[in-house]
């Protein structure tokens, strides 16, 4: 199992290194070249109808629709993450993937890249994606408007590498993002706390993940800033959604009723968020809330011979979060070796059923027409990062 890993691994690495960490996304249909010479840009059902063409299609038509290759921000702090546990791996003496002159210089070059993709105007820095996205509410996000969630990502990943390089300018710059989430984030009261919105545009303050990492966000700027006010807020969105778990320790993507399904990886991000602000600020009053979800999670999202489900009611269409966010999470909740066996097999199905000979990952498996399109940040950073956490967790 460790030679196939690694072996599936070394051809994913090389496959992200050769396109320079630049692709494809489900979501970047309106980047064709052609759609935006058409009228039909204008208008909000034209723009989600071809969103969604070019998301559901398991064929790829963004070739020849003049979609580019291009960075994610989200895709480039996940592949940072995975440089960072990389340099860990070779400390401890294994250079399979690096030695820690290489891998350091992979971390400077991509932090910097990553602190060039900020978007401008904002209260501190802040990330956002590279396409405009119309959501199912009709509402348009404008390229590099920025989210909590792709901001997260990317304090997460500038954190690290600040832990290996002592770059203050990195730390300084990083932590300014706890602004962002104050200034320009709503909060919407809930309950004895607080949900931060999605983005800065108004109508998306009712997604439990995303406020978690707003949370996130602020809890380390406490823990390198020590501002309270940062611990408190960030507490509000804890509560908040500790609150809004259910009592077999599940939670709903969000509070509308189109947001009622329960899944696999946004479980694994409420869970890695909640226990990231623990640690972070040494509150660990929501650890029966973490210990119900993480069993829920364990329970429910994973078949017998490690298929990963996506709904814990469905387990179609299986998606590439689904196996590679259960060992982040498995690895931050300090839970790997007590379910190794698990995550072992998760991670064999997914070689098995969603890898290319090419090296990078399918986007999903289905039961009939399966999209094996490679999408740089969906996929394939994803399954970086996740596999650079195993095989830093095998090594402990």
């Amino acid at each position: 199992m460790k030679y196939k890993v690694s072996d599936s691994f070394l051809k994913l690495k090389a496959y992200c290194e050769a396109e320079q960490y630049k692709g494809w996304d489900p979501y970047d249909g309106l980047n064709s070249k052609v759609f935006q010479a058409l009228p039909l840009k204008h208008w909000d059902l034209a723009r989600l109808a071809w969103i969604q063409g070019f998301k559901r299609s398991p064929i790829n038509f963004r070739k020849l629709l003049l979609v580019p290759k291009e960075y994610n921000t989200k895709g480039v702090a996940l592949f940072l993450l995975g440089y960072c546990k990389l340099y860990h791996l070779a400390k401890k003496g294994c250079n399979d993937f690096g030695t820690e002159e290489e891998l350091l210089q992979k971390i400077k070059d991509i932090t910097k890249l990553l602190l060039s993709l900020r978007s401008k105007g904002y209260s501190g820095s802040a990330w956002g994606y590279n396409f405009d996205w119309q959501a199912r509410r009709l509402f348009l996000f404008k390229k590099h408007t920025p989210t909590v969630v792709a901001t997260c990502f990317c304090v997460e990943a500038l954190i690290e590498s600040y832990e290996i390089t002592k770059d203050k300018t990195v730390l300084e710059e990083t932590l300014t993002a706890a602004n962002f989430v104050l200034n320009d984030l709503s909060r919407t009261p809930h309950g004895k706390g607080h949900i931060f919105s999605y983005s800065v545009k108004d109508g998306n303050n009712t997604v439990i993940n995303a406020s978690l990492l707003g949370a996130k966000i602020l809890s380390y700027s406490y823990k390198y800033n020590k501002i309270q006010e940062h611990a408190d807020m960030a507490k509000k969105a804890v509560v908040a959604a500790c609150e809004l778990q259910e009592e077999d320790g599940s939670w709903i993507y969000g509070l509308l009723p189109v947001q009622s399904w329960k899944d696999s990886f946004h479980t694994g991000f409420n869970l890695d968020a909640i226990e990231t602000y623990q640690q972070n600020t040494g509150d660990t009053s929501f650890q029966k809330y973490i210990d119900k979800g993480w069993q829920y999670y364990i329970d429910n999202f994973f078949e017998a011979d490690g298929k990963p489900k996506y709904y814990h009611n469905k387990t179609y269409p299986i998606d590439i979060h689904c196996p590679a966010q259960v060992i982040v999470t498995a690895s931050k909740l300090n839970q790997f070796k007590n379910k190794e066996e698990v995550l072992d097999k998760t991670l064999n199905w997914t070689i098995n059923h969603m890898q290319s000979n090419k090296g990078y990952f399918y986007y999903q498996y289905r039961k009939g027409v399966s999209s094996k399109i490679s999408y740089m940040r969906w996929s394939n950073a994803f399954m970086f990062n996740a596999m650079a956490h195993y095989h830093l967790e095998k090594h402990q």
